[in-house]
């Protein structure tokens, strides 16, 4: 058989642009060279697309886009069949990828922009296509649709605009501190905070509006944070629920990606019977909001039993280490093959093995 060409797009115009290097530079090194040839495309955080050739080694430090040698402009076509356009010398040449692999986390990656794209295109791609990933990048929107299957959720209230100071004050005393603030449709926490009073307030919403244009105010939870990895199309594996603890504060930008003071317990201190309601729940939530291929559920686990959605992650991040390949490795499934089953599963779609 001839192998398959793999699309890996990494960077994007994204706070989460670091975050996305180094889970590119972890897939692309797992990818089965026997089945797969790669071309890798990178988007620097300008937002400019180029067909980067040179050293894999070169993605995490970001240092993949400083040698002219090694880019080339390049942009994914929005025809049918048009595939990889890329510009050696200013002449353009169709390069026909089989399958997308997007680790493109936040704003215009994780939010079904480059999925519509692929979808416009033609191409099968990695993961949940435009619409899952959209309204799962909505936490309000997920939410709503969530608590119709009988999940619990956060009492929460959402802007679309920048309230006036009173109308905010208002609005926020029908919740119980502390709460979060949060940009609606934003990963990683970044333009979170973690308040314990409602004076507060009104300067986290200002910082969350800055990375999107609805915010959301959430009542804290109290409860055991936890996680779980969903993985399938038709038939849906669960890696081991995870649980998150941190001292102080909250699972922030800097404690997910660096564990300075948190501690990740794979799989969760839980009875067997709360491990299977929460992945239960966890495929419940997968299914509800169109999801495919794989994802990372957060939940908490209140002292009483009772589950709470927190939010969907449609491509997690994706290191050797990070939390969604830890708990499936604990399941049983490595990271390459973890790695080998995300394609399989994307090209079962352009077969048609996927129900829609």
């Amino acid at each position: 058989m001839s192998k398959k060409l793999v699309a890996v797009i990494f960077g994007g115009f994204s706070p989460e642009y670091e975050v996305s290097l180094k889970s590119a530079y972890s897939i692309i090194k797992a990818i089965n060279a026997d089945k797969y040839d790669i071309i890798m495309l990178g988007i620097t955080n300008k937002g400019k697309w180029y067909r980067y050739s040179g050293s894999v080694e070169d993605i995490p430090n970001d240092n993949w886009h400083k040698n002219e040698k090694h880019i080339d402009k390049a942009l994914l076509s929005s025809d049918r069949g048009g595939g990889v356009l890329v510009f050696e010398n200013g002449t353009p040449a169709s390069i026909l990828a089989d399958v997308v692999f997007p680790v493109l986390h936040g704003r215009y990656g994780e939010d079904g922009t480059i999925q519509g794209l692929c979808e416009l295109a033609g191409i099968p791609v990695v993961g949940s296509g435009s619409a899952a990933s959209a309204l799962c990048m909505d936490k309000s929107r997920a939410h709503r649709l969530v608590s119709l299957e009988g999940i619990t959720v956060p009492k929460s209230i959402c802007f679309e605009h920048v309230p006036a100071e009173d109308e905010l004050l208002k609005a926020v005393k029908e919740l119980k501190l502390p709460v979060f603030v949060k940009p609606v449709k934003a990963g990683s926490s970044i333009g979170v905070s973690k308040l314990e009073s409602y004076t507060d307030i009104p300067k986290a919403v200002k910082e969350a509006f800055i990375y999107d244009d609805a915010v959301i105010i959430e009542e804290n939870i109290a409860g055991k944070e936890v996680g779980c990895a969903v993985l399938g199309n038709q038939e849906l594996k669960t890696g081991r629920v995870n649980e998150i603890v941190v001292p102080q504060g909250f699972f922030n930008y800097n404690e997910k990606y660096t564990h300075q003071t948190a501690k990740i317990y794979t799989p969760a201190r839980i009875d067997a019977e709360s491990e299977k309601r929460l992945q239960e729940a966890g495929k419940l939530i997968f299914r509800t909001l169109g999801c495919r291929g794989y994802a990372r559920i957060d939940m908490f686990l209140k002292d009483d039993g009772d589950i709470v959605f927190s939010e969907v992650n449609t491509i997690p991040g994706f290191t050797s280490v990070s939390l969604f390949p830890e708990m499936m490795t604990a399941a049983g499934i490595d990271y390459p093959e973890l790695v080998d089953t995300l394609l399989e599963l994307s090209l079962q779609v352009e077969r048609g093995e996927w129900y829609g």
